[in-house]
C-alpha cells in the first residue's frame, strides 16, 4: 500500500491562501486545509501548531510577496508611500487575510523586512531615534486598519456593492433637511466608502507622513 503523501510546507501554503480568497478567514480551519490536500489534520499539525500560526504564515508570505523586487528609491516618505501602495496592493489579492492581518501579525522575514525598511525611512527624515518607535507604530496600526477596511469591500459581491452603492444614494440624498442639515447640505458632494479608494488612502498616508515632517525640528 502506498503511503500517504507528504506535503511541503510552501504547498499547504499555496493551498491556505487559494482557500482563504474564497472562504472567509473566521471560518478557515486547519480541518478544511487538510479536507482539500486530501489529508488529516494531524500530517498539518507537523508544520503549523494551530491555525494561528498557519494564519500568520500565510500573512507573512503575503508580505515577502510585497517585498519582492522592492527597492528604497527617493526620499523617506516616498519610500514609506511605496512600500505602502506595495502592502496594499498584495493584500487586496487576499482580501480575506488582509481583514485579520492585525490579528494575526507575525515576527517573520516578510514582518522583519517590512519593518526594516520603514525604521531605516524614518531614520533618514531628521527624527531622533527616541521618537522613531512611535512614529512606526503609528504607521504601522494606520496601514493595517486602512488595509483592512478596504478589504471588507473588496470581498463584497458586484450585486452587494450596487446595493450598498443604491443604500447609499438614497439614505443620503434622501434625507430630511431639518433634522439632517448639514447632511442635506453636503448630500450631493459625499461619496461612499468605495469611491476612489486608492486616492483616500494615499491621501490619508501623505497627512500622516506630514505630521511626522512637521515634527522633525
Amino acid at each position: 500500500m502506498a503511503g500517504r503523501r507528504r506535503w511541503s510546507t510552501e504547498e499547504i501554503l499555496d493551498t491556505a491562501a487559494e482557500l482563504l480568497r474564497t472562504s472567509d478567514a473566521d471560518t478557515f480551519s486547519v480541518r478544511k486545509l487538510a479536507a482539500a490536500l486530501g489529508t488529516d489534520s494531524s500530517s498539518l499539525y507537523r508544520h503549523f501548531r494551530n491555525k494561528t500560526e498557519l494564519m500568520r504564515a500565510v500573512a507573512d508570505r503575503i508580505l515577502l510577496g510585497a517585498m519582492d523586487g522592492y527597492r528604497p528609491e527617493g526620499d523617506w516618505k516616498e519610500r514609506i508611500t511605496d512600500l505602502a501602495l506595495r502592502l496594499r496592493a498584495a493584500f487586496g489579492q487576499q482580501p480575506q487575510v488582509a481583514a485579520v492581518w492585525g490579528r494575526y501579525v507575525s515576527g517573520g522575514p516578510g514582518s522583519r523586512l517590512v519593518m526594516e525598511e520603514v525604521l531605516q525611512a524614518l531614520r533618514t527624515s531628521g527624527l531622533p531615534d527616541e521618537e522613531i518607535p512611535a512614529r512606526y507604530h503609528r504607521l504601522a496600526i494606520l496601514l493595517a486598519a486602512l488595509i483592512a477596511a478596504e478589504s471588507g469591500l473588496s470581498t463584497l459581491t458586484p450585486t452587494e456593492y450596487e446595493q450598498g452603492m443604491e443604500h447609499f444614494r438614497v439614505g443620503v440624498l434622501g434625507a430630511d433637511p431639518e433634522r439632517f442639515p448639514a447632511l442635506a447640505h453636503f448630500a450631493r458632494d459625499l461619496r461612499p466608502l468605495g469611491a476612489d479608494r486608492q486616492a483616500a488612502f494615499e491621501e490619508i498616508l501623505a497627512a500622516q507622513l506630514d505630521s511626522i515632517e512637521a515634527g522633525i525640528a
